[in-house]
């Protein structure tokens, strides 16, 4: 099965094709997962042989991210209610801002940067050499064998990373306001719960989810698609980590009107 992009004379055109085989792909992907999963087929110990991988290269990276965001968050938090005589709104900004928005955002960038710039180069990689075609030539459909393990993967490691990324930072927003700033714990942890809810916790997985599989499907398409030898390698991982931050944050915005539209906010100013 063939993943060439046909010839295009201009860059709009080549933009909407490449839109189009993006979108066959995904449909592809889902089907054949559809088809692995009816069929017993998956090939268990690559998932967790890549979830491993994107696990041990996004943890420690997302987790410096995250902590001094916390710790700016607070700061500005702070400063702020100061001057407005709101102190004990820390809890609520800090639910909206970590919660909602930066944990399922840091994921999906450390998805992407990282572990989707890898995946991407690994199966660039086989296709230059040529692997896939052999692969697709005996039998074995590469979507099936490289591509869904990888956004099974993808999806698995997301949504554990975004708990992490939630506790470590809370946790370091309230230590930074407390012990330095001198806030009231109880303050802090009244409006946290008053202003957070499960559905917020809930929404910020599946928002991690979902960028994690538009993140893991771009790098696999792009690896899949890679010509030119070494040089269009790079250039494929350097296409892949650009289309992807760009769908993740247009699918956040769109993620985030829908629940802002169909969930009432909580608690009163």
């Amino acid at each position: 099965m063939s993943f060439e992009a046909p010839p295009s004379r201009t860059a709009l055109g080549d933009a909407f094709t490449q839109a189009g085989m993006l979108l066959n792909f995904s449909v592809r992907t889902f089907s054949t997962l559809g088809t692995v999963l009816a069929r017993r087929r998956l090939a268990w110990r690559e998932v967790l042989e890549q979830a491993w991988f994107l696990a041990s290269v996004t943890t420690v990276p997302s987790l410096l991210v995250t902590i001094p965001l916390g710790v700016v968050v607070a700061l500005n938090v702070g400063s702020m209610a100061g001057q407005l005589g709101a102190e004990g709104y820390g809890g609520a900004v800090v639910a909206f801002v970590i919660v909602a928005q930066a944990s399922p955002l840091i994921c999906a960038l450390m998805i992407s940067g990282v572990g989707g710039s890898a995946m991407c180069a690994d199966l660039g990689a086989r296709k230059i050499r040529e692997e896939v075609d052999a692969m697709e030539v005996m039998g074995i459909p590469a979507v099936e064998r490289f591509v869904v393990p990888r956004v099974l993967a993808a999806i698995l490691v997301t949504a554990l990373l975004a708990c992490l990324v939630m506790a470590v930072g809370i946790t370091a927003s309230f230590a930074f306001q407390v012990t330095v700033l001198g806030d009231s714990p109880g303050s802090f942890l009244a409006s946290l719960t008053q202003f957070s809810r499960l559905e917020d916790f809930v929404v910020a997985e599946l928002k991690a989810v979902s960028f994690g599989i538009v993140a893991a499907l771009v790098a696999c398409f792009k690896g899949l698609t890679a010509k030119g030898g070494p040089s269009g390698v790079g250039d494929a991982v350097n296409e892949a980590v650009v289309l992807a931050f760009i769908l993740v944050f247009v699918a956040n915005t769109v993620l985030t009107e829908l629940y802002s539209a169909i969930v009432p906010a909580r608690g009163a100013y």
